[in-house]
């Protein structure tokens, strides 16, 4: 891939913002400004959103299935062959390890693609309802499945290759036109799909746009533009209810995809030394900023302390440290601003529990947003830091009485995203997942998280569903269509 260009993509032309504006984007392990970014105002969100009506009204583009499947495979191919160079741009803008690259910063998210590529060619656009049985005069109906139009796609910072090309390869594959707005920490990982879709396919103008800005206002116009269908975001559940309300106005469909809290439930036959390794990962993976992380462990009070001491020495040996090194699991946090917010919960921990491990800022470098690795115990379950979403390192192990009571904890919060179980014994840990309110459960270590499955929440983790055939049904409108029928 040629030097990248870190344009603005609109109409299928690069571009500076209007006057030259720029931000900078930062290196969130030490600081360091990475390059700058142009800042788009409200007159190139109009061209944009403009442009991706134009193409979806005037085009082929919505009708074409198998040119969008080429296009697709297209797209796919080039980011395979840019993928060399993609990987330091995700690790200095991100702070993502370089190992997360090889998973779902990077690697796996361009196999995704080939879900939607696959079903392309067999997904049922159209189908015949049968005759109602004494109906008179009787109708033939036909259900077809049709692009939603214009949509906007706002993206967050914690893993925006991965949710930029979910989100824009399902719309894509569906037959809508996209504007992408990606967060402002994270700009480079979405300008470069511009520049993949110019370079290494043949996706008409005005379909894909990718527009950068460090103005709400600016983004926000996506959310109330009457020229856009349908919005589908993933981030905070207070940017959600932000998102929705002004998508009412225009009553847009909406996917989000929020916040979550994931309990894994331990039930009092479990191995604890054969998971301490899981959990320890996983709340160091990426510093804990996914939503998915599992920050809740419950245990059965008789063995409270045993999970207690197991943690902690886990924990102690999870490697964090510069995310260019492949041996280290944890990087930094994103900016300032979530390094400020954890440690608030780090102070609340202390404040309203016990902080076995971690609980203060890192100390290995100079500068950068480092937190310790956080294990936290004898916390109510109600208190901010069992209920509230840190996205941050900070893991808490709660208490219960019966499975009822697990039960009752871990769907206490207003989250429904992601949980587990676990249990040598499959039926009764199965029994417990389908008890639980959230939109994907694993048990005994079982990965809900996968293209072939949709993924969402319940509660206020979010609507709508992506990945799955559902994925893609969350960017198509039902049309019936109905005829006599003519007997003979």
């Amino acid at each position: 891939m040629t030097e990248p260009k870190h344009l603005l993509f609109i109409d299928g032309n690069f571009t500076t913002a209007t006057g030259n504006r720029v931000f900078e984007n930062i290196n969130p392990a030490n600081e360091e400004i990475i390059g700058t970014v142009p800042d788009a105002g409200a007159d190139q969100m109009e061209q944009a959103i403009l442009a991706a009506r134009r193409a979806f009204d005037t085009t082929s583009w919505s009708q074409d299935h198998a040119f969008r499947r080429q296009c697709l495979i297209q797209f796919q191919e080039g980011l395979r062959k840019s993928a060399e160079s993609l990987r330091p741009m995700i690790v200095a803008e991100v702070g993502a390890p370089v190992l997360t690259t090889y998973s779902i910063q990077l690697n796996e998210c361009v196999e995704f693609i080939s879900h939607y590529i696959d079903l392309l060619e067999t997904f049922e656009w159209e189908r015949e309802v049968p005759l109602f049985p004494g109906e008179q005069p009787p109708s033939q109906r036909i259900v077809r499945r049709e692009a939603a139009g214009v949509v906007g796609v706002i993206t967050p910072w914690n893993a925006p290759l991965y949710l930029n090309i979910c989100k824009v390869a399902a719309a894509l594959a569906a037959g809508c036109t996209v504007v992408l707005k990606p967060a402002p920490d994270t700009p480079y990982s979405a300008l470069v799909l511009g520049e993949i879709v110019a370079n290494h396919t043949d996706i008409p103008a005005g379909v894909l746009n990718v527009v950068s800005t460090s103005d709400n206002e600016v983004a926000g116009l996506l959310t109330s533009h009457p020229a856009v269908d349908a919005i589908t975001l993933t981030g905070s559940t207070a940017t959600g209810q932000k998102v929705m309300a002004a998508a009412a106005s225009t009553v847009k469909r909406v996917t989000l995809e929020l916040g979550g809290k994931a309990p894994a439930i331990l039930l009092d036959d479990a191995d604890f030394g054969s998971l301490a390794q899981l959990f320890a990962m996983m709340i160091g993976f990426h510093a804990g900023q996914g939503c998915t992380t599992y920050t809740r462990l419950l245990v059965p009070e008789t063995r409270h302390t045993e999970l207690v001491d197991i943690m902690t020495e886990a924990m102690k040996h999870i490697p964090w440290g510069d995310p260019t090194d492949p041996g280290n699991i944890m990087g930094p946090l994103i900016n300032k601003r979530q390094h400020e917010s954890v440690l608030r919960y780090y102070d609340i921990a202390k404040q309203t529990g016990r902080v076995v491990l971690g609980g203060k800022a890192g100390d290995k470098y100079e500068k950068g947003y480092w937190v310790e690795p956080t294990l936290v115990t004898d916390v109510d379950p109600m208190s901010p830091v069992a209920q509230e979403e840190v996205f941050g390192p900070l893991l808490t192990i709660l208490s219960y009485k019966d499975e009822d009571d697990a039960v009752r904890i871990a769907d206490s919060t207003i989250y429904g995203l992601a949980a587990g179980v676990f249990s040598p014994d499959h039926e009764r840990a199965m029994r417990i997942a389908r008890r639980l309110r959230s939109g994907t459960v694993d048990v005994n270590g079982g990965r809900s998280f996968h293209v072939s499955a949709p993924f969402g929440g319940y509660k206020q983790s979010g609507l709508g569903r992506e990945w799955g055939t559902e994925g893609l049904e969350e960017f198509l409108e039902l049309k019936t269509i109905a005829y006599p029928h003519v007997v003979g």
